[in-house]
């Protein structure tokens, strides 16, 4: 029996990530999108790791259970790294709720059942929570308490309070953030750890279809106007994952890292401020 990495989210990211911190271990990696999972596991498998693709729906509690299962197969899950998600331009507002909101809500829940002892995760938000003006405190221990099946029917989730795509995706990424402060408090009673990163624009597949759809100029101005003056690279998201997951990390838990070259400093400070 093997540790287990549970890598949800066939991706540039997830991968770089997974190449990071799972030598010696399985990883099962899952995917919508078979093809996805298909090929992330082949790349990986073709350079000494072990890795098995996963046919999985991140905003379905049976898929995640099914996959779970799988993993539990080969030995304890040890680490998640959750890097499933749509973009604002790749989907309408109510599947954005299910997949980035209710579907990682229902993830870190129950793979925080069954970490080992010692485990550690980290799931992929956006500088996108960032954004959006506070929440009241009221709605900020919405997103972080409320039982996972009653999410969706909170009212500040309802379509007549979602202006679009972009601000579904915020209140996700919003979410994100929350629910990793309150299942950090569960994961603690096993002993384990959880932490989200917010990344910027970094160059994947996903994010040079945000180049080429409806925001392509806004996404283009935003990292050449932040302080780093390019977009970032996954590796450089996995630099910080890999402090989150290692010995180096074992004082952080429940916390969010936004790693974005500046963007969101400008975005509030500098020349990506808004003109109103």
């Amino acid at each position: 029996m093997k540790n287990v990495m549970l890598l949800t989210g066939a991706g540039q990211i997830g991968m770089a990530i997974a190449r990071r911190m799972g030598h010696g271990m399985k990883i099962i990696i899952g995917d919508k999108n078979p093809q996805n999972a298909n090929v992330i596991s082949e790349i990986m498998n073709n350079a000494g790791f072990d890795t098995n693709p996963f046919e999985m729906d991140i905003s379905s509690r049976g898929s995640i259970l099914e996959i779970i299962s799988e993993a539990q197969k080969y030995g304890e899950i040890s680490m998640l790294v959750n890097a499933a998600g749509v973009s604002p331009s790749q989907a309408p507002i109510e599947a954005i709720l299910k997949v980035d909101l209710y579907g990682t809500a229902v993830l870190l829940e129950e793979v925080g059942k069954v970490i080992a002892k010692g485990g550690v995760g980290v799931t992929i938000s956006s500088q996108s929570g960032h954004r959006m003006p506070a929440l009241s405190p009221e709605e900020d221990e919405q997103l972080a308490l409320t039982p996972t099946e009653e999410l969706l029917a909170l009212d500040i989730l309802q379509p007549k309070n979602i202006r679009d795509t972009l601000h579904a995706y915020q209140m996700a990424k919003r979410c994100n953030e929350k629910r990793v402060m309150s299942e950090a408090v569960k994961w603690g009673e096993r002993e384990a750890r959880i932490n989200s990163i917010s990344p910027g624009i970094i160059v994947t597949p996903l994010a040079i279809d945000e180049f080429n759809g409806p925001r392509g100029d806004f996404y283009k101005n935003m990292f050449a106007k932040c302080p780093a003056g390019r977009p970032g690279t996954a590796d450089e998201v996995a630099n910080v994952a890999e402090l989150l997951m290692s010995e180096k990390g074992a004082f952080i838990t429940g916390s969010d890292f936004l790693i974005d070259g500046g963007a969101t400093a400008s975005y509030f400070y500098g020349p990506l401020r808004p003109k109103d």
